[in-house]
């Protein structure tokens, strides 16, 4: 190496130095909030994101504006005809009752296989809800999937719903059907933990809004579900109320955000669950527990009363074990609500009414992953055989790309890490030591990010959709890429506390889930096979937006094949 390389190196390296020192101060001076991530990790995170979304903004018109977003899902919205035309020749689960993939039995009967028995009078929602709670009882000590389990409530719920239904009312298909929902959720009379015990925990007042809409299904609560601390986390690690282990292997990530979820509905507590999803909070969970979960398009279910991650990215959303159960969880809560800003003005279409036909003539591609965005070659094969199965059922899949992929992801962790830091700012002052290591390194880095990145990755957002539609997406109404990278990681391998490992576990799981929150695009993970270790791999379904209809009839039609 020659002087002048030495010069510019030792040049780096001191600029480096005293960014790390000026970050330290400034998160006292600026903020008055101890810093405490290492100052060097800080820098070098801050770097990262900042360099990378500074490249991807190009050229900005000064007409942009962040509000062009969400006028931008409604206008590029999936317009395909779902509601006429012959039905593929597929079997209608209807008529396989107790099938699942492959064909096989399912482990655990579905949601929709125990609205019907209710509705011939084989079961009652009491009888549902005693099993729910018998299971949830006895698998918690092994999975701790739960925060609380009420049991006299969901019991006084129950026998409610079965009075109900024979005085001939009936709610729908939820009715009398046990959930449980991840512990982010507004509901009245209980104080959502959030998973964190840095923030004052305040019993609700009223339900959120999509919490409401399932009680009016004549849905049954049996208890809040665990989470990562302060939805922030890919694994299901929680320091402050014990660590949610996988339901098929407890030495194995669950999952997360949502992985109480993901271990409630796959251990056979609940038939199906309310998540949240930031950047894969739905999606990975469903992916490690076999399950489905729908992140669905930006704005489809209200927000109101789910605590909040990055309001310009969160969705709520459903994990369930069938296509089927996540459209009649989608069908009871979608839709517009006038106390969410950012819910989109549009109705709501029959999701299990559209299983068989939705995803008629739908065209298929698989999203071509060169280079550093590789999976895994054990992952890479399991896809590749589901994606011969999907080139046998709806013709010919071709290959496209996204050079865009790792931006979108560093604009979606940009906006992640601002708006968490401003919520989180005031707790993080008066309570720092509360939080676990993990969550305060990943949220740190927001109170410093130059106000410019992130409006440049608000401001582009709609152009950059509008690129990936006409781009990848052009004469596409499917695209397909695996959920998680590598083979379902071990607790101890994805341990977040571990110092300096935080930055790089979350990265490594998350990098094929946060471009697709940035952009808004509703996205469906499935179950398509296992890894070497028999753990289960989810492939994700991507769609345009408000495709919702088309997802889950190509993922129902998909399983039953």
């Amino acid at each position: 190496m020659n002087q002048a390389n030495l010069d510019e190196r030792d040049g780096q390296k001191a600029v480096k130095q005293t960014v790390a020192q000026y970050l330290v101060v400034s998160t006292q001076y600026l903020h008055d909030v101890p810093s405490r991530t290492d100052p060097a990790l800080l820098a070098s995170e801050l770097s990262r994101l900042n360099a990378a979304v500074r490249a991807s903004a190009g050229s900005i018109s000064p007409f942009c504006q962040p509000a062009d977003y969400p006028r931008a899902l409604l206008q590029e919205r999936d317009r395909g005809n779902v509601t006429s035309g012959p039905a593929p020749a597929v079997p209608s689960r209807r008529q396989m009752p107790g099938a699942g993939k492959a064909g096989q039995p399912l482990r655990h009967q579905t949601l929709a296989q125990a609205a019907r028995k209710m509705a011939a009078g084989e079961l009652s929602a009491e009888q549902l809800t005693a099993q729910a709670l018998a299971r949830a009882t006895e698998h918690q000590p092994a999975l701790n999937a739960f925060i609380e389990i009420w049991a006299d409530k969901a019991m006084a719920q129950a026998r409610a719903a079965d009075a109900e239904r024979a005085r001939g009312k009936l709610r729908g298909r939820l009715h009398g059907i046990p959930l449980a929902h991840k512990d982010c959720f507004e509901i009245e009379g209980h104080a959502a933990t959030i998973g964190s015990r840095a923030r004052p925990a305040v019993k609700a007042a009223c339900d959120a809004h999509a919490i409401r809409l399932l009680k009016e299904a004549g849905a049954v609560t049996v208890g809040a579900l665990n989470l990562n601390e302060m939805v922030a986390g890919p694994t299901g690690q929680n320091p402050q109320f014990g660590d949610c282990r996988n339901a098929l292997d407890p030495f194995r990530i669950s999952g997360g955000s949502s992985s109480g979820s993901g271990a409630a509905v796959a251990s056979g507590a609940v038939f199906a669950s309310l998540g949240s999803d930031t950047g894969g909070s739905i999606r990975l969970p469903a992916s490690v527990h076999g399950l489905f979960g729908l992140k669905p398009t930006y704005g489809r279910i209200s927000r109101n009363g789910c605590f909040p991650r990055a309001f310009s990215l969160d969705c709520v959303g459903p994990l369930a074990r069938t296509a089927e159960d996540c459209a009649i969880l989608l069908q009871a809560v979608a839709g517009p609500d006038a106390e969410d800003p950012s819910s989109l003005g549009a109705g709501v279409p029959d999701y299990p009414g559209l299983l068989d036909i939705a995803a008629e003539n739908s065209r298929v591609a698989v999203l071509d992953l060169p280079g550093a965005e590789a999976c895994d070659p054990d992952i890479a094969s399991v896809f590749g055989d589901f994606a011969q199965r999907v080139e046998h059922l709806f013709g010919t899949v071709r290959t496209v790309g996204f050079p865009q992929l790792s931006a979108c992801y560093a604009m979606g962790d940009v906006i992640s890490k601002v708006e968490a830091a401003t919520l989180h700012s005031q707790w993080m002052r008066t309570n720092a030591q509360a939080y676990s290591q993990a969550v305060y390194s990943r949220t740190e880095p927001g109170l410093h990010m130059p106000a410019a990145r992130y409006l440049e990755a608000m401001m582009v957002r709609a152009r950059v959709l509008r690129e990936f539609l006409a781009g990848p997406m052009s004469g596409v109404d499917i695209l397909l890429c695996p959920a998680i990278p590598i083979p379902v990681p071990l607790r101890a391998d994805a341990d977040m506390e571990k110092k300096g490992s935080v930055f790089n576990v979350v990265g490594e799981i998350t990098r094929l889930t946060r471009p697709f929150s940035y952009l808004g695009l509703p996205v469906l993970s499935m179950p398509i096979g296992l890894d070497r270790n028999g753990m289960p791999v989810g492939a994700q379904l991507i769609g345009k937006p408000l495709a919702e209809a088309r997802l889950l009839s190509f993922a129902h039609q998909m399983s039953l094949a």
